[in-house]
């Protein structure tokens, strides 16, 4: 458990990472860091090497490193927004309602149950404190975050970079499908085919992609959704076997590869939307 972020307020728990005035990518990355601060510890009831071992299942590892990969390589560098809190504090992509349908199994954007359904927090605890602490604020930053890519170059495509175990996980909803190397999730809204081709190209080498499968949809601010199609979004979903060792282990040369792949997505995207606009 990383505890670095010993009491952390909200504008502390995630990092806005500036790119190229004119680029409208924005890589988000949610479930990178295994931070549970000490001051919040005493909310999960799990003891210290469960906690661990949680943290082994649930954390995207290495996501960080890769979107930095990225950033450092791409012709016109994207914007970063990265959470510095582990996603068993808050996850800022769950619905913080009862719209959310991974409640049905203690996940929503604050969990009660672990990946193998096992008690992570009391079943009555209040998740409001966490969510007014943490969820509104970095959905408001998020927000802001879209707004000035929209207002700086007319269009923002947010890429929420993420990775998923090779072998289901007893939380998964959805888990029966394919379990390609990429899994590319879109949104019937705001993820045009023409980003899923771009996808697809650029994620061809690493042995290819599939669509909405096992992880479906894509990240977009509530203030956006289903209403701004200037907004676009993609979900990269990527099986951790073909850069790590699972789970929760150091990465391996599959990480370069990716991140050259996703780099050559990210200049697509800013090249289409330049062609495009």
């Amino acid at each position: 458990m990383d505890d670095t972020l010993d009491s952390p307020d909200a504008r502390d728990s995630f990092q806005l990472l500036p790119g190229a005035a004119d680029s409208p990518v924005i890589l988000h990355v949610p479930h990178s860091s295994r931070s549970v601060p000490a001051s919040l510890r005493d909310g999960i009831v799990l003891d210290d090497a469960g906690l661990e071992r949680e943290l082994d299942h649930i954390t995207d590892a290495h996501t960080a490193e890769l979107a930095a990969a990225v950033a450092e390589a791409a012709d016109v560098t994207p914007w970063r927004f990265v959470n510095r809190l582990s996603r068993l504090v808050i996850d800022p992509e769950r619905f913080p309602d009862e719209r959310e349908e991974m409640l049905a199994v203690g996940m929503g954007a604050v969990y009660t149950r672990t990946t193998h359904r096992a008690p992570l927090r009391p079943a009555d605890v209040d998740p409001r404190p966490l969510i007014d602490r943490y969820f509104h604020p970095y959905a408001r930053a998020m927000t802001t975050a879209v707004a000035d890519r929209l207002a700086a170059t007319g269009r923002a495509v947010v890429v929420d970079v993420h990775s998923y175990p090779a072998a289901r996980l007893p939380y998964e909803l959805h888990g029966d499908g394919a379990r390609p190397p990429v899994c590319v999730g879109t949104d019937s809204f705001h993820t045009p085919p023409e980003l899923v081709a771009l996808a697809e190209k650029a994620f061809a080498g690493v042995g290819g992609v599939g669509i909405d499968s096992p992880f479906s949809g894509a990240y977009v601010p509530l203030r956006f959704y289903e209403r701004e199609p200037r907004v676009a979004a993609l979900m990269v979903e990527i099986r951790r076997d073909t850069y790590m060792t699972e789970p929760g282990g150091p990465a391996g040369p599959g990480l370069a590869r990716l991140a050259a792949a996703l780099t050559a997505l990210v200049d697509a995207v800013s090249m289409f939307d330049a062609v495009s606009t």
